[in-house]
C-alpha cells in the first residue's frame, strides 16, 4: 500500500475485516440466493461505527476522509457480494445532500438514526425515460400552500424496496438543469409507492426498486438546499460515488485475478497445471498489471481529493479505467475457469455478472468520456 495510508486507515481496514468474517461471510451465499439481506445488517454496521465513514463529525462522521472510503469499500468488497456492499453503503449517495445541504433541523431529524443503522437512505434521480440526461428529468414538485406536491417516477431506485428516507430529485422550475430541487421524502408519505425488488443481473443481494409519487405532499422544510439549485448538488455527489465505484471494479479485478492464481495452480491439463503454461502465465501478469495500474491510479485520486483538489477529470478517468480492467479481468477469469466460471455458486461467476453494473452507475463509461472530454477544453 503507498505511504498515505495511516494508522487510522490499517485500523479500519482490520475492523471492516473482522466485520465482514464475522456478519457476512457465514451467510452472504444464502443471501444472494434469496436476493436481499437482512435489516438488522444496517444496525450492526451502525454499531461498528462503519456507517460514520467520510461524514463531519460534527454531524456524528469520523470526518472527510476519502481514504478511509477506499480502505473500507476494498474490505467490503472481501464479502464477495457487491449487492450487499451497495445495499448495504446507499447511505453513501442518498445523505450527502443532506449534510452538505440540509436545514439544521432537518439533518438532526434524520442524520442520527441513518448512521446508527436504524433507518436506510436511498438516493432516487434516475428516471424510466431519463438515464444519464439528470438535466431532463420530469418529476414535477408543485408549490402548493401546505407544500411541494409531488408527481412522477424514479427507477433503478438502490435500497428502494425498505429505504425509510429518500433523497429525491424533483423539477420546481422551468426546463434544463437550472430549475431542478432535491427534496426529502419518507416511505410513509401518502401517495409514494414503490415496486417489488427489480430482477438485476447482478447485485442480487441489494433490493432494487421503482418509485411513483402521487401527489405526494412534501413540507417545506423538507427541501434540501435552495430550491432551483439541487443540479449542482447532484454533481457534486457524482464525484465520491465515482471513486467509490472505481474501487469496487479494482476489488472485483483483484479478487477474479486471485481466484485464477490459485486455479491453474491446482488444475491441470494435457498432464500439467496450468501455470506451465506460457500463454496463461503471460495472461495472468496482464491482468495483474492491469489491476496494479488501475488501483495504484485510484488511490492517487483519493489523496488528491483529502487534500481538497477538484478531480471531476481524475475521477471520472479512475472510473472508465479501472471499469475497464474488471471487465477485462472478469471476462478472462471466466475464461480461465471455462465451464466452472459459468456455474452459479462459484466467486467468478458472481464477479462477472456483478461488476457489469460498475461501467454503468454514477454515469455511464459514455458520459464520463464527455465529461474528461469538457475538462479537457475539447
Amino acid at each position: 500500500m503507498p505511504v498515505n495510508f495511516e494508522d487510522e486507515h490499517r485500523l479500519l481496514r482490520e475492523s471492516t475485516r473482522r466485520f465482514v468474517e464475522r456478519e457476512i461471510l457465514p451467510d452472504v451465499d444464502a443471501w444472494e440466493e434469496a436476493g436481499s439481506f437482512p435489516r438488522d445488517l444496517y444496525r450492526k454496521a451502525g454499531a461498528a461505527g462503519l456507517l460514520r465513514l467520510g461524514f463531519p463529525e460534527e454531524d456524528g462522521g469520523t470526518g472527510p476522509d476519502p481514504l478511509m472510503l477506499v480502505v473500507f469499500t476494498e474490505e467490503m468488497m472481501r464479502c464477495t457480494s457487491a449487492g450487499v456492499v451497495a445495499g448495504l453503503g446507499s447511505l453513501g449517495i442518498g445523505l450527502p445532500p443532506v449534510v452538505t445541504w440540509g436545514s439544521p433541523e432537518l439533518k438532526a431529524r434524520i442524520v442520527p438514526p441513518v448512521l446508527a443503522g436504524d433507518k436506510i437512505m436511498a438516493l432516487a434521480i434516475t428516471e424510466p425515460g431519463g438515464g444519464s440526461d439528470v438535466a431532463n428529468l420530469h418529476t414535477r414538485a408543485e408549490r402548493t400552500e401546505q407544500g411541494f406536491r409531488v408527481t412522477g417516477q424514479k427507477t433503478f431506485i438502490t435500497s428502494g424496496c425498505r429505504a425509510d428516507y429518500y433523497t429525491v430529485a424533483v423539477r420546481t422550475g422551468g426546463e434544463g438543469y437550472a430549475g431542478i430541487s432535491l427534496l426529502l421524502m419518507e416511505a410513509s408519505m401518502p401517495g409514494f409507492h414503490r415496486s417489488q425488488p427489480l430482477k438485476k443481473m447482478g447485485w442480487w443481494a441489494s433490493d432494487t426498486a421503482e418509485l411513483s409519487f402521487d401527489h405526494v405532499l412534501v413540507p417545506f422544510e423538507n427541501l434540501i438546499g435552495p430550491e432551483n439549485a439541487g443540479f449542482y448538488a447532484i454533481m457534486s455527489n457524482f464525484q465520491m460515488e465515482r471513486l467509490s465505484l472505481a474501487v469496487m471494479a479494482n476489488s472485483t479485478a483483484q479478487m477474479a485475478l486471485e481466484a485464477c492464481l490459485a486455479y491453474v495452480r491446482e488444475r491441470e491439463a494435457f498432464g500439467r497445471s496450468l501455470n506451465k503454461f506460457q500463454v496463461m502465465r503471460h495472461k495472468l501478469v496482464e491482468m495483474a498489471t492491469q489491476v496494479e495500474v488501475s488501483r495504484q491510479y485510484t488511490y492517487h485520486v483519493a489523496e488528491l481529493m483529502k487534500q481538497g483538489q477538484a478531480v471531476v477529470r481524475e475521477v471520472s478517468m479512475a472510473k472508465n479505467f479501472s471499469t475497464r480492467v474488471s471487465d477485462q479481468v472478469t471476462h478472462e477469469a471466466v475464461q480461465i475457469f471455462a465451464g466452472a466460471g459459468y456455474m452459479r455458486g462459484t466467486l467468478v461467476e458472481r464477479l462477472y455478472r456483478d461488476n457489469r453494473i460498475l461501467s454503468i452507475g454514477g454515469g455511464t463509461y459514455e458520459i464520463m468520456n464527455e465529461v474528461i472530454a469538457k475538462q479537457m477544453n475539447l
